[in-house]
């Protein structure tokens, strides 16, 4: 929650009006490497939201994360909606394992009933280009799929592209509030 990425994400958000809310894995919190297993990271999901909720009832909720942090959002709201939670954003969908192209971990997106933004490098190791663009496909209406062009999964671009990484990242976060905005007035 404190890594550099997740900073800048949040205040970036932040200077475009839109507040986050950070929290740690179990697994994380406890310094280790092993994620937590699928129902105590859709729990730890559920329990921010939840507080969330709480804390701002009035206010309209987008639920995601980066890589991990995203799928199991997405698992814990296709196993049971999140209270107030409007869509879900992604920033690296995690799709497959390095090498190991699939879209066995994108099947329970069927079941989530809420628009989802993902936010995805054309050069994501987890997430081969066309394997996600058909997975975005495949959900319709329901799946925006914005392109980081040169971006791996950390959003992290070569130097010959002519970007730099913070510039990528303010172009997706601009995608991502226009998203906001138009999911709010649905």
């Amino acid at each position: 929650m404190t890594h550099p990425f997740m900073a800048s994400l949040a205040s970036t958000l932040a200077a475009r009006a839109i507040a986050t809310v950070r929290f740690q894995f179990p697994f994380m919190e406890a310094g280790g490497r092993r994620p937590d297993a699928p129902a105590v990271a859709h729990a730890t999901v559920r329990a921010a939201v939840d507080a969330a909720h709480a804390r701002h009832p009035d206010v309209p909720l987008y639920a995601g994360g980066k890589s991990f942090g995203g799928r199991m959002t997405s698992q814990a709201q296709a196993v049971a909606p999140l209270p107030g939670v409007r869509g879900l954003a992604f920033v690296g969908f995690p799709l497959h394992p390095a090498g190991r192209p699939s879209v066995a971990r994108a099947d329970h997106l069927a079941d989530v009933d809420v628009p989802m933004l993902f936010l995805q490098g054309t050069r994501d190791a987890l997430a081969g280009a066309r394997l996600m663009q058909d997975v975005a496909n495949a959900l319709g209406a329901r799946a925006t799929l914005e392109w980081a062009p040169d971006a791996d999964h950390a959003f992290h671009v070569p130097v010959r592209s002519g970007h730099k990484d913070a510039e990528v990242l303010d172009v997706l976060l601009d995608r991502c509030a226009a998203w906001i905005a138009a999911v709010a007035g649905r």
